[in-house]
Formats: structure tokens, sequence, C-alpha cells
């Protein structure tokens, strides 16, 4: 399952989500008002490439595998 991130149109709380594609269109509740009014946010993915030589190009961990 995907995770969804939201935003609550009546009190502007955002919150991630574990969403089935098939759920995903339907209205969400907001878990800090109860709202089903909140809207999908587009998300932004991280990326980490490897650069040559094998070291991460992530500047906080040193073994290429981040936890973030």
């Amino acid at each position: 399952m995907p995770l969804y991130e939201y935003e609550c149109r009546d009190c502007g709380r955002r919150f991630e989500k574990l969403v089935s594609f098939r759920e995903a269109k339907s209205a969400q509740e907001c878990p800090g008002c109860g709202s089903r009014s909140a809207r999908k946010l587009m998300s932004v993915v991280a990326s980490i490439r490897k650069e040559e030589g094998g070291a991460s190009s992530c500047p906080t961990c040193t073994s290429g595998v981040c936890n973030l």
C-alpha cells in the first residue's frame, strides 16, 4: 500500500496515511478534527544516488544506506 500525504481543508493539519490504490480517491478522515474534507497532496520523493567509488551522496551517512 502506498503512503499518501493529506491536508485537512477544515483545520489545516497535514498527515500521512497508508491507503490502498482503490481507497486513495475516497475522502480520508483527518486525525485532528475528524473532518472528511482532506485533500491529497503532491509528495516529494527522496532519492539518494551513489557516486563513483561506492560512496553515498548523502552527507549524513557513510555506509551508503541512509535511514531518513
